[in-house]
């Protein structure tokens, strides 16, 4: 059973996906939860939200044309003691093709690898070649607290700023058109 539901729907603009649910998201059951996690804050930062939303009102990203889910969705804790048997590569690329977002963000490059069936250290940050039909994949840094020296939100700017050339060929809806 799935720890934190699909935020998914047709045509969204990202779909963002984690390796699975941290312990604490897991507790209080909102996606990126923890107090110290980046990935609010960040979303408000580089202007895909005209607010900064607070994890348990997660549901409300459908408005800004955003999605969340997870490449494992029965995972509790940290993506380093993940169970490999309940990473579910085929499931997310069909939520995918049924959905059709304009991107795919992974939101580490752990959960990328366990999607791509590379090793961490041979995926670069950012768009990558591989796309699920017209939808592109592009790899942030993690947003987790646990995650600080890699950090950079660099990534994820390119991210919004590739969301709004989307918006603009006609692809997914800009914020202000949804």
């Amino acid at each position: 059973m799935p720890i934190l539901p699909d935020v998914l729907e047709p045509g969204l603009k990202i779909v963002f996906c984690g390796t699975g649910a941290g312990a604490w998201s897991a507790r209080v059951g909102a996606y990126y939860a923890n107090p110290g996690n980046k990935f609010w804050p960040t979303l408000h930062a580089i202007g895909l939200t005209p607010q900064r939303i607070a994890p348990e009102n997660f549901r409300s990203v459908l408005a800004f044309g955003i999605g969340l889910t997870d490449v494992a969705k029965e995972h509790v804790g940290q993506d380093t003691a993940i169970d490999l048997a309940l990473v579910d590569a085929a499931a997310l690329r069909a939520k995918i093709e049924a959905n059709a977002p304009a991107i795919l963000a992974f939101t580490s490059k752990r959960a990328a690898s366990l999607y791509l069936g590379e090793p961490t250290a041979a995926i670069p940050y950012g768009r990558q070649q591989a796309t699920i039909g017209a939808t592109q994949i592009h790899v942030l840094t993690s947003p987790s607290g646990q995650a600080g020296p890699h950090w950079s939100i660099e990534p994820w700017r390119d991210l919004a700023a590739a969301a709004r050339q989307a918006g603009q060929t006609g692809r997914t809806l800009l914020l202000n058109e949804r």
